[in-house]
């Protein structure tokens, strides 16, 4: 599953779950920023996912959501809005089960290049690239996107604004 994973630091965890900052990176025209990831030694196996990674040592999730943001994609000029939804997850990446307590920030940009500034060997070996998904195309893909209900969440978001509170999601168990 998730190159969501790509950072291999340990990370920073809470009740045995690594603790993850991810962000839903919206740009002007309202498209969502997706990396696209696959197994290390494996190309064939891959999906999107949001920009992100675990918490370090004594950085709040903020700080890592901004962090990993401008690691992964060059990009730093963003507005950070708040959290959307909560997630956790395990799944096989890399030769090991991550178990992960996510957190979804909502972030906005203007800048839409997208340029990988400090990226771990693993991510080096893990992802493939990035691209700008509009809800429309999200919703007929058939490639396989984390969180699996992405379509789903970002229509909502798009219609309604961001909820009142993070919103708790499925737990996600591959």
């Amino acid at each position: 599953m998730p190159a969501e994973t790509a950072d291999t630091g340990a990370g920073t965890y809470e009740g045995g779950l690594r603790k993850v900052a991810r962000v839903v990176l919206l740009d002007p025209r309202d498209r969502i920023l997706l990396l696209h990831g696959h197994e290390p030694d494996d190309p064939a196996h891959d999906w999107w996912f949001t920009p992100g990674g675990g918490v370090e040592g004594e950085e709040t999730r903020e700080q890592a959501a901004l962090r990993e943001l401008a690691e992964e994609t060059g990009i730093t000029d963003v507005e950070l809005g708040p959290v959307l939804w909560r997630r956790t997850c395990s799944f096989p990446f890399a030769g090991r089960r991550w178990d992960q307590d996510e957190w979804y920030y909502l972030a906005r940009t203007t800048v839409t290049t997208i340029r990988a500034t400090a990226l771990t060997e693993l991510e080096r070996r893990s992802v493939a690239g990035a691209r700008w998904w509009t809800c429309q195309e999200l919703t007929r893909a058939h490639e396989t996107v984390y969180p699996i209900r992405l379509a789903e969440l970002l229509g909502r978001l798009l219609d309604e604004g961001p909820p009142a509170g993070p919103v708790t999601l499925d737990t996600e168990i591959v």
